[in-house]
């Protein structure tokens, strides 16, 4: 039996529950298909919290998607009166001339993002449950902090289901195929059609789309949760977003949601996952040291060996840039991918992207830095 709607979506972990939300809110016709459950924790979107800023260190050009972004989080917590974030601010502490606290004050400087430098002493006293090397610079955004990044994911699902799309759990994509007018996709149940697909796999995206002829690199990422020493709870919740550039690596962390324990990470660093579906979960000394030796270093109001741990994926592009484009060989195909650990925040925009892609044919979001062009290889 074949199943016809307006438009397909393949694989609806962020960035995929964003574009269902954004299609049905057009009114159109529009399909999820998943190959696990609703803010599962088998891919890239899991683990409680993402830092949101925009005063964007990886490239200016990301602000205006993440000025809209805020635009669209606004909106999405209205409609769900879910409390979805919590602007608490961002620490990023590093080498005046390192990425983070460089690449911070440009996005300031050309988009006039509320920045605020931190003098070393005062950042001692204002930030007092971090320790912070002597020859850092400190800048803190106010307007920075973390999304809830499971019910980010399930507010843009039940909003879309609410406005009539429908959603198809456990079923894993077998094939597709598109003869330029109609894209067909075969899953152990059914057969879909529609004009149009997005597709969002994430970590999958090599295997859905083998012929796109982009590396993109899977890296296994684990995160960490740490006690929080007794007496130091009030603090620990208090405390704003972090981010440390540290010569060994860059670590980033949240205040205490539970009172009890702090999630904290490293950004750098990761393993190559051969296969996404059998990802290896377990945390090994290789994974857990770096972490731990942060922890110990930065964070003197943490016990320094972790409680718990989750994984989750990055899909690294060559350039650590996304790819936001119509598939090359097929101009009803819209292709989401490789947002390389730095991409959730941008979930409710760029969900808004593909929606006008796939129906409009384009967008008037400044989307043109991330073309899939820009890989191609010279003749």
């Amino acid at each position: 039996m074949t199943q016809t709607f307006d438009c397909i979506v393949l694989g609806v972990g962020g960035f995929g529950s964003g574009a269902l939300y954004h299609l049905a809110r057009r009114g159109v016709n529009v399909v999820g298909l998943e190959q696990f459950g609703v803010a599962h924790d088998r891919g890239s979107s899991s683990g409680e919290t993402r830092i949101v800023r925009k005063a964007y260190f990886e490239h200016p050009d990301y602000v205006p998607l993440l000025l809209r972004a805020y635009e669209l989080w606004t909106d999405l917590r209205a409609e769900t009166s879910r409390e979805l974030w919590d602007l608490c601010g961002l620490m990023l502490a590093g080498p005046a001339e390192g990425e983070a606290i460089s690449g911070a004050h440009l996005a300031t400087r050309l988009h006039h993002i509320p920045l605020e430098d931190v003098p070393l002493e005062q950042a001692r006293t204002r930030f007092s449950a971090f320790r912070i090397p002597d020859d850092f610079s400190v800048v803190f955004e106010p307007e920075a902090g973390y999304l809830r990044v499971e019910q980010c994911v399930r507010s843009h699902i039940e909003r879309a289901q609410a406005l009539g799309a429908q959603l198809c759990t456990n079923e894993p994509v077998q094939a597709w195929e598109t003869d330029g007018k109609t894209v067909k996709v075969r899953t152990e149940k059914e057969v879909y059609e529609a004009p149009r697909m997005v597709v969002t796999a994430g970590a999958w995206t090599s295997q859905i789309l083998a012929e796109l002829d982009i590396p993109l690199t899977v890296l296994r990422k684990l995160v960490y949760w740490f006690e929080v020493n007794k007496g130091e709870e009030k603090t620990a919740a208090g405390l704003p977003a972090f981010y440390f550039e540290l010569p060994d690596g860059a670590f980033y962390g949240f205040p205490s949601i539970d009172g009890q324990t702090m999630k904290v990470a490293e950004h750098t660093g990761g393993f190559e996952a051969k296969n996404p579906s059998v990802l290896d979960r377990e945390s090994r000394a290789a994974d857990s040291r770096p972490v731990e030796q942060f922890v110990s270093a930065a964070l003197p109001i943490l016990k320094p060996k972790f409680q718990r741990h989750a994984a989750c994926m990055y899909t690294i592009s060559p350039d650590h840039h996304f790819i936001v484009d119509r598939h090359p060989a097929h101009e009803n195909v819209i292709v989401g991918a490789g947002f390389s650990g730095h991409g959730f925040k941008f979930t409710s925009v760029l969900g808004e992207a593909f929606a006008d892609l796939a129906i409009e044919g384009s967008t008037r979001l400044p989307i043109g830095f991330l073309s899939a062009n820009r890989f191609q290889k010279e003749s």
